[in-house]
């Protein structure tokens, strides 16, 4: 008698989408951010932007991928309605072409803003809704410092943020969210029962809730266990963006499983620790006026001393080319000759001098003006005269940049703004920061390389689109009573609340 042995079908794969914009807009900046700086991929490009979805890796293998659009600009202005239509009709239609699918994962950051449209983020997630129907498992990833609007809650099915401030963990909680959306198709569980939201009424900045230290990390430090306890898929506390004037605009706590209790008992112990430190939050570091930080630097025998000019910080969403910081360190008699205290200046945009500076070359003298070109309420342009140190082509955010040396001031002058994270970025350009004096920098907490590098750090409060001194800002659409506009406010009903599953009436 012949046997005969019958194989399973291969298993079918999940159809899974990839879509979404990322970027933190300041409604308190004059900048506005134009199509072209989101450098959007599309198509398979897109998967090169995920080391977890390469070729040879696990997750690329247990689905069929279908990227449509990804669009990450740097902090910035506004986005005009023109841009954001833009990339939307893009994103639909790439969607439109391989209906139907299983999956999709929604990469944003949650901080944006468009001219004329509150919650950008919940109308984009609607709109890919009406695309792809209420059956697709959506998960969104984020970054803390994004905002959760109940309808970006209610049509996400997954979501989740980064756990650390730096960023450090950006990779893996992307992944968190893929692999979440992956294994909640392939066991077939499909939506979570419950999403449990609760809105936290506390805006604070990044600079003062890092993660690095108390009370940020040992708050953070609750999400992983709120996340592993049975019936629970993922849980997360935003920050919130605090330099937009929207109502959404607060920190959020979101927990969710297919155990109704555990969900809801996890994200009202997450509320509840994060209300009850919002007092103890500081900055990460001292901070002072700018003067304050360069009469200190000028005596410090510890270099590197590091400066962030925070006001006008461009990775926050300021306009980058604020030049009161610049014009001030200037005026100084210290850094008038060439043997003064050696301070890098990073960055201030100011095409027309890097023109000039192109024309005169490597060596040669240069006069011209640089900032205050989108943002002058503060500081008309800086004019710099001085000996040009080096000139670079082909950054992807600057696309040229040259060093001026002022006194002992080397000045990186930029065609368009950039921030400057990396030791490469200056090494590129023939500077050394170890062996300077003094580095000022447009940031807020510094990232782990200048950190890492840094002998000793203030920080400026200087002025600018995201002032750290947000109670100078005039805030009209918050929600309120906030902490800390409201110091003395009722403590806030954080019992939480159970957002309807996509698709639910």
């Amino acid at each position: 008698m012949t046997m005969i042995h019958c194989s399973n079908p291969p298993k079918k794969l999940p159809r899974i989408a990839i879509a979404g914009l990322a970027i933190e807009s300041s409604t308190f900046s004059p900048a506005q951010t134009l199509e072209a700086a989101f450098h959007a991929k599309v198509g398979d490009t897109i998967l090169s932007s995920y080391s977890f979805l390469a070729a040879d890796s696990l997750d690329r293998k247990r689905a069929q991928w279908f990227p449509t659009l990804i669009g990450r600009a740097l902090p910035g202005g506004v986005v005009t309605r023109e841009a954001y239509e833009s990339l939307v009709k893009q994103t639909l239609e790439l969607l439109k072409k391989d209906l139907p699918y299983d999956g999709l994962f929604f990469d944003i950051h949650g901080a944006m803003s468009v001219v004329g449209l509150d919650d950008p983020e919940g109308d984009m997630i609607v709109r890919i809704r009406e695309v792809v129907g209420n059956e697709t498992v959506i998960s969104t990833s984020m970054d803390l410092h994004g905002n959760v609007s109940w309808r970006l809650a209610q049509n996400s099915d997954l979501i989740t943020c980064y756990r650390m401030a730096p960023h450090e963990d950006a990779v893996q909680s992307d992944k968190r969210a893929v692999d979440n959306l992956l294994s909640r198709i392939e066991s077939g569980k499909g939506k979570p029962a419950y999403k449990a939201y609760i809105a936290v009424p506390i805006l604070l900045p990044g600079e003062k809730t890092s993660t690095r230290v108390d009370p940020g990390k040992s708050l953070y430090a609750q999400v992983a266990p709120a996340a592993s306890q049975p019936g629970v898929t993922d849980a997360a506390i935003w920050i919130g963006y605090a330099w937009a004037d929207e109502p959404r605009n607060h920190a959020v706590v979101m927990v969710m499983g297919d155990d109704k209790a555990n969900v809801t008992k996890a994200a009202e112990g997450l509320a509840k620790s994060f209300w009850n430190v919002r007092k103890e939050f500081a900055f990460i570091a001292p901070t002072a006026s700018l003067k304050e930080a360069l009469d200190k630097a000028v005596v410090r025998d510890k270099h590197p001393f590091m400066i962030s000019d925070m006001g006008d910080n461009p990775t926050a969403g300021g306009a980058g080319d604020v030049s009161w910081t610049l014009n001030e360190i200037l005026k100084r008699p210290e850094f008038k000759t060439e043997k003064g205290p050696s301070l890098i200046y990073a960055s201030l945009p100011g095409p027309e001098l890097v023109e000039k500076a192109i024309q005169a070359g490597v060596g040669g003298k240069v006069d011209g003006y640089a900032g205050a070109a989108i943002d002058s309420r503060f500081s008309p342009p800086v004019r710099l005269t001085g000996i040009v140190k080096s000139i670079e082509q082909g950054d992807e955010h600057a696309e040229t940049e040259v060093v001026v040396k002022v006194g002992s001031v080397n000045v990186i002058v930029t065609k368009k703004r950039k921030p400057y994270h990396r030791e490469v970025d200056f090494t590129r350009l023939g500077l050394d920061p170890r062996k300077t004096d003094i580095v000022v920098v447009k940031l807020g907490y510094l990232v782990p390389e200048l950190y890492d590098m840094r002998a000793d750090w203030i920080m400026a409060l200087t002025p600018g689109g995201v002032d750290q001194d947000l109670e100078r800002l005039p805030f009209k659409r918050i929600e309120r009573p906030m902490f800390p506009f409201d110091k003395d406010m009722a403590d806030p009903d954080l019992s939480a609340k159970l957002v309807p599953l996509s698709g639910a009436q």
